[in-house]
């Protein structure tokens, strides 16, 4: 007879104890099914959530509960709610075994005709639970997949010209927020590699990996924040200078670009030009100043502009990230600022 099993949850965030159930699961059924609840526990919506299961599972079958029963208890009222609901959801399927750590498992068992497996309930193999995390993500990060985390962490890209001030932003930020920064990888590339002052259009495609895969490293030590020194973005349109064209794995790191930062600054040319050996004077800094301007405005990637001094700018960040929600929408914080405004 086929063994199928069910588990449900929140998943706010999915963690590893999450993990341990769902494989230990697997040792024990042929099938797997797990009901993903909304939740306003945390910004991560429903869709999200899921898809971390989809991709660090893709053998179970994730199906999106929309529309839930919001109520957790033991109450009859409640426990009634939630068993019409798996049943209704699951329809015809024939359920096996429920999986979980929880008391409901009692009586979803019961209303499903299935084993009652309880994985871990006392949390001894993985102490850890959901709200734990939520109270302190960086301080938990252990207990959270790579894959999870990065999706939770908010990654700010400043974007501008040569000396606009991009580096000495990103460090003072990430002391001020007590995390890790990006460096500009492209330019220490083209320092160690540049044959009177060009690098070739082969060469550009090597940036964008790198740059990004260092990215991937250090998030997983973000602090809330990832503040980077630019992106693949600025990378294509150096390419662009340099070629006239840029070659299809910048084109896709440049697009990709586009959602893999929830947040883009342009830091502005209004400070003094610093002349060193590696840059091309100031002229030149307005014309790539113009073009970044450009590549963003036909991206349709809105982003905030900097200006001042350091500590000013700072305070125009702050400003920024008092009021961002990393899966909200962006278009309220505009209008919270508008409003502070009139």
């Amino acid at each position: 007879m086929k063994k199928t099993g069910l588990t449900l949850g929140k998943f706010a965030p999915f963690h590893k104890g999450h993990q341990f159930l769902i494989e230990t699961a697997f040792r024990e059924v042929d099938e797997l099914m797990i009901l993903v609840y909304e939740t306003g526990l945390m910004d991560a919506p429903l869709q999200v959530r899921a898809n971390w299961i989809r991709k660090l599972y893709p053998q179970v079958r994730v199906i999106e509960a929309w529309g839930g029963p919001p109520g957790y208890g033991n109450s009859p009222e409640i426990v009634k709610e939630q068993n019409d609901y798996i049943l209704s959801v699951i329809g015809d399927e024939k359920i096996t075994h429920f999986f979980s750590g929880e008391f409901y498992g009692e009586h979803v068992s019961k209303a499903l005709g299935a084993n009652d497996r309880r994985v871990d309930p006392d949390r001894r193999h993985l102490p850890v639970s959901g709200t734990q995390i939520r109270q302190d993500l960086f301080a938990n990060r252990k207990f959270v997949d790579p894959l999870v985390y990065r999706d939770l962490v908010t990654w700010v890209c400043f974007m501008g010209a040569p000396s606009t001030g991009k580096t000495t932003l990103v460090q003072a930020l990430a002391e001020k927020y007590q995390t890790v920064f990006m460096t500009e990888y492209g330019g220490e590339y083209w320092r160690e590699n540049h044959v009177d002052r060009r690098i070739t259009l082969d060469q550009f495609e090597e940036i964008p990996l790198e740059h990004m895969r260092r990215e991937d490293v250090l998030v997983q030590d973000a602090n809330q924040y990832l503040f980077c020194d630019t992106c693949p973005i600025t990378t294509y349109v150096y390419a662009k200078d340099y070629h006239g064209e840029a070659g299809p794995v910048l084109e896709k790191a440049a697009r990709d670009s586009q959602s893999r930062y929830d947040l883009f600054f342009l830091c502005d040319a209004d400070i003094p030009y610093a002349d060193t050996w590696d840059r091309s004077g100031d002229v030149k800094r307005q014309w790539f100043q113009n073009q970044i301007k450009g590549d963003l405005a036909e991206r349709r990637i809105p982003y905030f502009v900097l200006r001042g001094g350091v500590e000013e700018r700072i305070a125009q960040v702050e400003h920024v990230l008092s009021r961002f929600k990393k899966f909200g929408n962006l278009t309220e914080l505009f209008m919270v600022s508008s409003s502070k405004n009139c």
